[in-house]
């Protein structure tokens, strides 16, 4: 074969390639998607769910809002953790309390799932950093405060963001951070018209004990 017909058939050839590689890498992915029982089971480390949870879990992966009343240690936390990582992009999660964050986060991570918080426990530095890191989409999940919610630079870096979800955590707190909260929730820029990623695609969870 002279050199013009050999590359002729390596430009005939490519495409070919290319779709046969993409179509092996999408269904790769698709084996390789994970259940809801496998997440409970490698991340949390259990082998059913306790009552109640399945309900909520099923009902937010089919695209439902959900408000979750559940006694303590009821495993609330599971109810949107579960969704969160089955969901492509990030669960964003509003809780008031920060020591709940640190060690919901800490335990996230020792699990091995990707998980930050923003409240006023950072720096600057460390805030603009999980900012940073959260614009890049490392993480799963984001912890965030009420009182961050409508800062410049939350506001700015959600709009890079693909959410999937919005849960709010500790939701009989609500009371007490009410006007943060109620505008946060009307502020067009955080849940649809200014984020670049696209309106509709939210899945909202509250969750109280």
């Amino acid at each position: 074969m002279d050199e013009r017909k050999h590359a002729a058939h390596i430009c005939l050839t490519l495409p070919a390639i290319y779709v046969t590689m993409a179509v092996e890498w999408m269904e790769r992915a698709e084996k390789n998607k994970m259940t809801k029982y496998e997440v409970l089971k490698k991340y949390f480390g259990y082998d059913s769910f306790r009552e109640g949870q399945e309900m909520l879990v099923d009902a937010l992966l089919s695209g439902q809002d959900v408000l979750g009343i559940m006694p303590t240690g009821a495993g609330k936390s599971l109810c949107y953790q579960i969704p969160a990582l089955l969901l492509p992009g990030i669960t964003l999660v509003v809780s008031p309390l920060i020591s709940l964050m640190k060690d919901q986060v800490s335990t996230l991570n020792q699990a091995g799932v990707h998980a930050a918080f923003l409240n006023s426990s950072l720096s600057a530095a460390q805030y603009r950093k999980a900012l940073g890191f959260a614009m890049e989409g490392r993480y799963k999940i984001i912890y965030v405060a009420p009182e961050r919610l409508l800062t410049p630079e939350f506001l700015y870096a959600v709009q890079s963001m693909e959410i999937s979800m919005i849960s709010v955590d500790e939701a009989h707190c609500i009371s007490q951070w009410r006007r943060s909260a109620s505008h946060a929730s009307g502020d067009r820029s955080l849940y649809g018209n200014g984020n670049k990623r696209g309106a509709g695609r939210y899945r909202g969870t509250a969750v109280a004990a």
